[in-house]
C-alpha cells in the first residue's frame, strides 16, 4: 500500500519527509507535496517525519481526506497543466526537480 500525502500539507510543504524518503518518491508541485505510488516501496519512513500530519497510507486516509487518495496517483497518470505527457514513474524527484504544478484538487482547494 503506498502512502498519501493529504490536504495538511497544501501551502506548508514542510519538506522533511522528502529528506527521510530513501527512494526519491515525493515530487514538490506548487501548494503540496505529491508521493509517486508507482515509485514508493511503503517503508514508511515518510509519515513520521511529516510535522503536521499529512502522510499515511492509501488504506488509513481519513474518510473525508479519500479523494487525495486517486489525487495524488492523478498527479502522476494523467497530465498536468501545462504540460502533454503525464510523469509516470519519472525516476526519482532529483531527477524531475520542481514540477511547479498541482492537481485541480490542490489547485482550487480552500482550507
Amino acid at each position: 500500500m503506498p502512502y498519501v500525502i493529504a490536504a495538511a500539507c497544501i501551502d506548508v510543504m514542510d519538506r522533511s519527509c522528502v529528506e527521510e524518503c530513501p527512494v526519491d518518491c515525493i515530487y514538490e508541485g506548487d501548494r503540496k507535496l505529491y508521493i509517486n505510488p508507482a515509485e514508493c516501496i511503503d517503508c514508511g519512513a515518510c509519515e513520521p517525519a511529516c510535522p503536521v500530519q499529512a502522510i499515511s497510507q492509501d488504506r488509513r486516509v481519513p474518510e473525508d481526506q479519500a479523494a487525495f487518495v486517486a489525487d495524488n496517483a492523478r498527479f502522476f497518470s494523467h497530465p498536468l497543466p501545462g504540460r502533454e505527457q503525464p510523469l509516470g514513474a519519472a525516476g526519482g524527484a532529483g531527477v524531475t526537480g520542481t514540477v511547479g504544478v498541482d492537481t485541480d484538487l490542490v489547485a482550487y482547494w480552500v482550507a
